[in-house]
């Protein structure tokens, strides 16, 4: 078996972030990825091309500011079912391989067009990042301590989660449409958008009275104790999500608290504090290794937080192969699965 997008075929011209990801997600079901880098082309592993969110590809070299290459650029395209670009908007056009040509030649064509801004707006042409594009979006104003500065969870909201992974689903929600109606079309994927999205939730608690618009002081942003991080004896951390009462009535009696008059008016926002006082300096009385053991086989909805050197080594990603190796290099599975038609192996050199 190849996998379930055996038979579709996608350009993607090379850049970094979101696009690849994009690609990365669906050259591990199975389809045919060829990366269209530029001459000189500087991957983030090196010559050999070890960057994780770059295999699975076939890699094509072209200087498409060479009519040659523009020619065999459009050529691949009238046979492809989707193309991946993540220029600002206009590039392609001066390259002359912009939308209207390449649906021109290829009716049927998805073209995914990944940007920060998106193709249109007041801030369309200018450089950004993810942390800019989630700041705009309202997202990073809900990341981070109470009292204190915003905090970016790395580049995941915007460039992979707000990002690639939007963009992924746009083109197979493109290439689905065109094989019922034979039209291809533009999909403005833009992480700002993106971004928005995710919270969603977010502005559903917002609009209800259900959030603050404020961080760190509501059910799932560190407001609350019982959906906290906590430092362990040993300096490592731990995760605690008792938001159902049956598991936060678990968590208590693990920890010798059932009947604790404090603890059993959790609903009261004004006890958080210390409430969560007091969990600290539980949970620093035994080492992390103490607690998941004491803690880990329970429905207290708790696991230890692991470094990037530990995760792929612990049981239950161990069980569910949630991690691999591929040429030496350790990295996450494809995901979701398919039991029906399961990922192909992994590769990690291009052709």
């Amino acid at each position: 078996m190849s996998g379930a997008l055996e038979g579709i075929t996608v350009l993607e011209l090379a850049g970094i972030g979101p696009g690849p990801f994009a690609a990365m997600m669906l050259a591990d079901h199975g389809a045919r990825v060829i990366r269209i880098e530029r001459p000189n082309f500087e991957r983030i592993g090196g010559p050999i091309g070890d960057d994780i969110v770059n295999r699975n590809r076939e890699i094509l070299v072209l200087d498409l500011k060479e009519p040659e290459a523009v020619a065999r650029l459009r050529e691949l395209a009238r046979e492809a079912d989707a193309l991946i670009e993540g220029n600002r908007p206009g590039v392609l056009e001066r390259l002359g391989i912009g939308p209207d040509v390449l649906l021109a030649e290829n009716p049927r064509i998805v073209i995914g067009r990944m940007t920060g801004w998106g193709q249109e707006g007041p801030k369309a042409k200018l450089a950004g990042h993810d942390i800019n594009y989630i700041a705009l979006s309202g997202a990073l104003h809900t990341y981070g301590r109470k009292g204190d500065k915003p905090t970016f969870p790395a580049n995941v909201v915007g460039d992979y989660g707000g990002g690639g992974m939007m963009l992924a689903f746009g083109l197979l929600a493109g290439i689905l449409s065109a094989r019922t109606t034979g039209k291809g079309q533009v999909i403005d994927c833009a992480m700002v958008d993106g971004a928005a999205i995710l919270s969603a939730m977010t502005y559903t608690l917002f609009a209800s009275g259900m959030w603050k618009d404020e961080r760190g002081v509501n059910l799932l942003d560190g407001g609350a104790p019982y959906y906290e991080t906590y430092e362990t004896g040993d300096g490592k951390w731990i995760s605690i999500g008792s938001l159902e009462r049956p598991f936060y009535e678990e968590l208590l009696a693990k920890l010798g608290l059932t009947g604790d008059p404090d603890f059993a008016q959790r609903g009261d926002e004004k006890k958080w504090p210390v409430l969560k006082e007091r969990l600290e300096a539980i949970f620093r009385t035994k080492t992390r290794d103490e607690w998941c053991a004491l803690m880990e086989d329970t429905d207290i909805c708790f696991a230890p937080v692991l470094s990037l050197s530990e995760a792929p080594h612990h049981p239950h990603n161990v069980a569910r192969s949630t991690f691999i190796e591929a040429d030496g290099v350790i990295q996450p599975a494809p995901a979701p699965r398919f039991l029906g038609t399961p990922a192909p192996p992994v590769r990690m050199k291009g052709k």
